[in-house]
């Protein structure tokens, strides 16, 4: 029976893959037969055993870093990316942080622009940055990682990134648009509480304690689990499926 989950001769990049979802998906994409980048920003040694990791299995990646919310920074990520492994045929915008829990009344403008950068613009840069060669070739695959708090607001003090992820929502359908004719595929998952870095640092044992009780299935999910669905969305698995941002959140948030 032939696999619709085979990425074999597929180029992925995958931003904010040091750690977490994105790591998560790194692995697995290789697994799958893919060829990786990972990009990091800060997490250098994250990047690398996740590089080792995947090249000690016989599998094939490197890591590159970059910010990815400058356009000089993504043009050279990509261009190495092409360079050293081959056109990008999938590109995952994982990249994205809270990086500090304000409320209205203390988020300042920098720090606003600082958050709304990385969740938001940064995927629509390395968006536009690999779009011209996909529309070329008439292939691709882009998936956007959203957040439950794009749908539903986020918890207090996460008004930045909880409008930056609805964004991303709206974004995935407008980039869906305009790319399908072409062959290309966009679409976005929406991640609930996984267990992740990100909650490690943001959200109090109480917090998740909380969280869990409001959760059908009575537990937190895991990187892995969501790096399925996402691995899912790029490869023939999901050849239908355009402009759609799905849930995985326990039963968290049913729409």
């Amino acid at each position: 029976m032939r696999n619709f989950f085979d990425l074999t001769g597929k180029v992925a990049l995958i931003t904010g893959a040091s750690s977490g979802i994105g790591r998560a998906t790194a692995e697995l994409f290789a697994e799958c037969g893919a060829k990786v980048a990972i990009n990091y920003h800060k997490n250098e040694s994250g990047a690398e055993d996740a590089r080792e990791k995947i090249t000690e299995s016989g599998w094939s990646a490197i890591t590159i870093q970059a910010d990815v919310t400058r356009t000089s920074d993504i043009k050279a990520l990509v261009e190495r990316a092409t360079r050293e492994l081959g056109p990008v045929d999938i590109l995952v915008n994982n990249a994205g942080s809270l990086i500090e829990r304000l409320k209205i009344l203390e988020l300042t403008e920098e720090r606003w622009d600082e958050v709304v950068n990385l969740n938001l613009k940064s995927a629509f840069l390395c968006s536009q940055a690999v779009a011209a060669s996909m529309m070329e070739r008439k292939s691709g695959a882009i998936v956007n990682v959203s957040s439950i708090a794009g749908r539903n607001g986020g918890a207090l003090g996460s008004i930045h990134y909880s409008t930056a992820k609805g964004g991303l929502i709206t974004f995935t359908k407008g980039l869906a648009k305009e790319l399908s004719p072409f062959g290309v595929r966009v679409n976005a998952i929406s991640p609930g509480v996984i267990d992740t870095p990100y909650h490690e640092q943001f959200s109090t044992p109480e917090a998740m304690k909380a969280y869990v009780g409001g959760i059908p299935l009575g537990r937190v999910g895991t990187p892995e689990e969501v790096a399925k669905v996402i691995a899912f969305l790029a490869s023939d698995a999901g050849s239908y499926l355009c402009g759609e941002t799905i849930e995985i959140n326990g039963g968290m948030l049913m729409l």
